[in-house]
């Protein structure tokens, strides 16, 4: 695996780590009111991050019986047309893609926080709600999906597969970490920070420029392989 690859995914994870389930719900979990559960905001973070680790090693060892003939169509001029025409489109529609995001069902997103963070829970509703999150949330995380699709046609042995997919969900939840390792050390500080960005991500044009950076990533990794641009 190369350079241009390894950090081609850490951007990809990068912008994975500021989903919903990776960081708006950990950071509200934090702005909880009462003291910081750091043992159940682990628990969610540990769920979230094993649960696309396992994915993504099923998919790409199940794509791995088929790499030969995958590997073949994707090294086709048409199909790496295809892709280029698809990163472009993805990066001039994010400049198009709507601003305004309400957010609603807050009185019953409080009374399941309360839930989830008392004692009387236990902590198998709150992995639940993670793997629930998740399993819902995958099939819009285009970064996820684009650095499946680089780890499985780079051919990689399946101990540097395990390692990168194991890296990868690793970093996207680094974020969420941090942020629960600063609210620890700062308290009620951190709050407004906290707040600030929960609200930035909700209503800002976050998932407009997610698919934007994904997009170039295509339509750059395209542009290479056509020798269009140096590699």
């Amino acid at each position: 695996m190369d350079a241009t690859m390894t950090a081609s995914l850490a951007v990809l994870a990068l912008i994975d780590s500021t989903s919903f389930g990776t960081l708006l719900i950990p950071i509200w979990l934090l702005l909880h009111p009462g003291p910081v559960r750091s043992g159940r905001i682990l628990i969610f973070l540990g769920t979230v991050g094993t649960f696309y680790f396992a994915l993504g090693l099923i998919v790409t060892l199940g794509a791995g019986a088929l790499l030969p003939q995958i590997s073949a169509m994707l090294a086709t001029r048409p199909v790496q047309w295809t892709q280029l025409v698809l990163g472009v489109a993805l990066f001039f529609w994010s400049f198009v893609m709507g601003r305004n995001r309400k957010p609603s069902g807050a009185g019953r997103m409080h009374r399941w926080r309360e839930r989830a963070l008392n004692d009387e829970g236990g902590a198998l509703p709150l992995a639940g709600l993670a793997l629930t999150a998740a399993a819902v949330e995958v099939g819009s995380m285009l970064p996820y999906i684009a650095a499946i699709g680089l780890i499985t046609t780079a051919a990689l042995p399946l101990a540097t597969i395990t390692v990168t997919l194991a890296g990868y969900c690793l970093l996207m939840i680094t974020p969420a970490l941090v942020l629960l390792a600063a609210r620890l050390t700062a308290g009620k500080r951190l709050d407004p920070v906290l707040t600030r960005v929960g609200n930035w991500m909700s209503n800002s044009e976050t998932i407009a420029w997610i698919v934007g950076i994904v997009g170039f990533l295509l339509a750059r990794d395209a542009a290479a392989k056509l020798m269009l641009i140096g590699s």
